[in-house]
């Protein structure tokens, strides 16, 4: 079996409360993009696990990646035999676009269709919310309007139909916990919700990302990424997540300026 895991945008990103458990609250609206990774699942010949990633080079510091993770989450409540798995990455990682959450949710949808585990879309949704806060968000992957740590969701209107989104990605990584030891919580403006459903001209002016307000100064190229994509004609341009990727919303397709072209991943 094959599936391609996508990857996520973030279109706004509130940061609303540090929580007593370290985590933080959140509010942001979710939305699938088409850049995407390659997972095969087969059966292993021999009765033994085998994985092995391609492109992309996952540095997981010696432990398993949350694909594996995934496979000892189902084997506490499934017998799933021994695999033979195979991803290739395309999405990038440090870039906030949800690459490795995608991956585990997709590899449990797979193998809840595959060997018949009988899980409902709730079941896996709360075994995903284990491996990630936003990795729940990958079982449906269709908008959603997250809140609390980014696993609790409910269903918000479609993207907008006519725009295009182009993506690029800068040298350089941030982790999400270099991301957050940064950022300080704050009440938002205005509420993201209601924003999102305005038109997306509008989005400029009421839409943001608090990490970039602590992140920019500390990586300044990225404003000046962001300058070029509204330059290129973005009607809206945000960073993602806790970055680095950034995205513009282009009304047509995306003509991006020399130096940011070359960064392009979609």
């Amino acid at each position: 079996m094959i599936v391609y895991p996508n990857a996520k945008i973030n279109i706004g990103l509130n940061i609303t409360n540090k929580r007593a458990d370290g985590f933080h609250d959140l509010e942001t609206i979710f939305c699938p993009v088409d850049l995407a990774d390659t997972l095969e699942i087969n059966l292993s010949s021999d009765g033994v696990d085998h994985f092995q990633t391609l492109g992309i080079q996952i540095d997981c510091n010696g432990k398993k990646n949350l694909v594996e993770k995934a496979l000892d989450l189902l084997r506490e409540r499934f017998a799933v035999p021994a695999l033979s798995i195979s991803l290739r990455k395309n999405i990038p990682t440090g870039a906030g676009l949800g690459g490795g959450s995608s991956d585990a949710a997709f590899f449990i949808k797979a193998a809840n269709s595959e060997f018949g585990l009988g899980m409902q879309v709730c079941e896996m949704e709360d075994m995903a919310a284990k491996l990630g806060s936003d990795c729940a968000f990958f079982i449906d992957n269709k908008p959603k309007y997250a809140t609390g740590r980014g696993e609790v969701m409910t269903a918000i209107q479609d993207f907008p139909a006519g725009y295009q989104i182009a993506i690029i990605k800068p040298e350089f990584s941030i982790s999400t916990a270099q991301a957050y030891s940064r950022v300080r919580p704050m009440k938002p403006a205005s509420a993201l919700k209601d924003d999102y459903c305005r038109p997306v001209a509008e989005w400029k002016g009421l839409i943001k990302n608090d990490f970039e307000e602590f992140l920019f100064p500390m990586f300044p190229d990225l404003q000046g990424y962001k300058d070029a994509l509204y330059a290129s004609g973005a009607v809206y341009a945000a960073m993602t997540g806790s970055g680095s990727a950034l995205f513009g919303i282009f009304d047509g397709q995306p003509r991006l300026l020399p130096e940011i072209e070359a960064l392009r991943i979609l």
